[in-house]
């Protein structure tokens, strides 16, 4: 099985350590929920929900690089996952410093065949462009994230989609708990 991966919300549990960040440039008037919630459709989303200025925006991207990484944990399960899994490869917004920073801390850089960021180029999701490159080079199975616009792209390419920890109609199934997966999802041993 070949799997494509979002990051942020999906491999590791990111949100409460950028719903922190937020919080803070907002002047702590905002209740973290409502960050958390307008975060998880997407961060450009919550720029303009929040009305964040030019100068706010870059003040989150330096603080986001500074979270010390033993503050973003990976989900439990997911690494027997990608234990059983044929190929994992990453599609994420997130640059590719950010994404094997935490990988390299955890270990996991060994189980990614390649990892895609927008410094490749392609357009931001849903376009279908980053994808439709993974799945002719990989023929991806399976589209993992925890946003619908993580899995816009595979449903139109016809890959069978998983949305972790939300709800969407085009998800082929949904997981709250990634210890659930083999048996929403079965998979049998690498020989």
């Amino acid at each position: 099985m070949n799997i494509l991966w979002d990051f942020d919300g999906t491999l590791f549990d990111t949100y409460p350590a950028y719903t922190e960040v937020l919080y803070k440039i907002l002047g702590e008037k905002i209740e973290k929920d409502s960050i958390y919630k307008e975060l998880k459709v997407s961060f450009s989303h919550a720029i303009q929900f929040f009305g964040l200025t030019e100068q706010q925006i870059k003040e989150i991207k330096t603080m986001n690089k500074e979270i010390d990484v033993s503050a973003v944990k990976p989900f439990p399960g997911v690494e027997e996952i990608l234990k059983k899994a044929d190929t994992n490869v990453i599609m994420t917004h997130k640059s590719y410093a950010g994404v094997t920073h935490f990988l390299r801390h955890y270990g996991w850089e060994k189980y990614f065949a390649e990892i895609v960021t927008l410094e490749n180029g392609f357009p931001r999701k849903p376009a279908v462009d980053s994808y439709h490159y993974l799945h002719t080079k990989y023929s991806i199975d399976l589209a993992i994230g925890d946003r619908e616009l993580d899995l816009i792209p595979a449903n139109k390419l016809g890959i069978q989609t998983c949305m972790f920890q939300n709800q969407c109609e085009i998800a082929d199934f949904h997981l709250v708990d990634y210890a659930d997966f083999f048996t929403v999802y079965p998979v049998t041993d690498k020989a």
